[in-house]
């Protein structure tokens, strides 16, 4: 493989490569935020709903659902996409590549979601379920169709700021051998003294980062205003 002087940047060379890695990103990113969002929002709506003074208050449940949750979100992701190997294998065929990374990171997506969901949840004026629950909603209807567009709006700035973290794995995964922005700044920017490599990668994901925001506040003043 040709190796390019340090600092240099050529079009015709990194272009595809950048290319490639902003595609290889996005669907790890979005594949994660998509599938962990929908069973972390579940996982949420059950953590709240079961915790004391919940619809469905569960003591038992709540520290079964709860003890899950605490014990994978301490875990640092690279730790974490190490420890599960033998199940992504399992899943995917492979701990290598774009398809092993999304398994692990939509895991510890479903995660920081569920406690997302829960604290905004719990945040909200409990007098709307009640309320909800006075004209015959029943529990499930009263939680979904009330309470949840209730904090809509947090959620959704929940859910743009989640965009980083969820962001930040995929660069984890990525320096690991799964592709994207990660493996892009380490293999062509750290490994070969190129800077201007590493610094074209970072301006990627800020500008991804800043994209993410500017839609998750757009959306959350729409759904304010109605």
């Amino acid at each position: 493989m040709i190796v390019h002087a340090t600092n240099e940047w050529t079009w015709d060379y990194y272009g595809p490569l950048l290319r490639q890695a902003i595609g290889e990103t996005l669907q790890m990113v979005l594949t994660a935020l998509v599938i962990g969002g929908i069973l972390g929002l579940v996982y949420g709506l059950a953590l709240y709903s079961t915790r004391r003074g919940g619809l469905y208050q569960s003591r038992w449940a709540y520290g079964v659902l709860s003890f899950v949750v605490n014990l994978i979100r301490p875990i640092p992701f690279i730790i974490f996409l190490t420890a599960v190997r033998p199940a992504t294998i399992a899943i995917t065929g492979t701990s290598l590549g774009v398809k092993a990374a999304i398994f692990p990171m939509t895991v510890v997506t479903i995660v920081a979601t569920a406690r997302l969901v829960e604290q905004n949840l719990v945040s909200a004026d409990p007098g709307v379920i009640e309320a909800a629950r006075a004209m015959g909603a029943s529990k499930v209807n009263a939680l979904i169709r009330v309470l949840v567009p209730e904090a809509l709006a947090p959620l959704i700035l929940g859910y743009a700021f989640l965009f980083v973290g969820v962001l930040d794995m995929s660069a984890v995964a990525g320096a690991v051998g799964a592709g994207g922005l990660g493996n892009f700044a380490i293999q062509y920017g750290y490994n070969r003294y190129n800077d201007i490599v590493t610094w074209v990668a970072v301006a990627v994901i800020i500008v991804l980062v800043q994209l993410a925001q500017m839609l998750g506040n757009t959306l959350a003043r729409r759904v304010l205003h109605r």
